[in-house]
């Protein structure tokens, strides 16, 4: 069953990875129907898309810890941008 493309902005990036590599599987071993295929290839598309937002995102977050004068680790506030 196909979930509406709408939730996944909401997903996390765990649930979000996870349900990609079901899709992954489910289109590998080649039994679905050719309409469902395409339909799951565009969700797993949409579902790639947001992994990769959620890990740039990790990535600015990251790197905007950084090291105070005495050596503690300090985390600069994330611009909104």
């Amino acid at each position: 069953m196909v979930k509406e493309n709408g939730d996944i902005e909401a997903m996390s990036f765990e649930d979000a990875l996870a349900e990609l590599e079901e899709i992954v599987k489910t289109l590998e071993s080649g039994k679905g129907r050719l309409e469902e295929s395409i339909t799951s290839y565009e969700r797993g598309a949409l579902l790639k898309a947001h992994c990769e937002t959620k890990l740039k995102e990790a990535q600015v977050r990251v790197e905007k810890i950084a090291l105070g004068a005495d050596g503690s680790v300090v985390a600069e506030p994330v611009d909104a941008d």
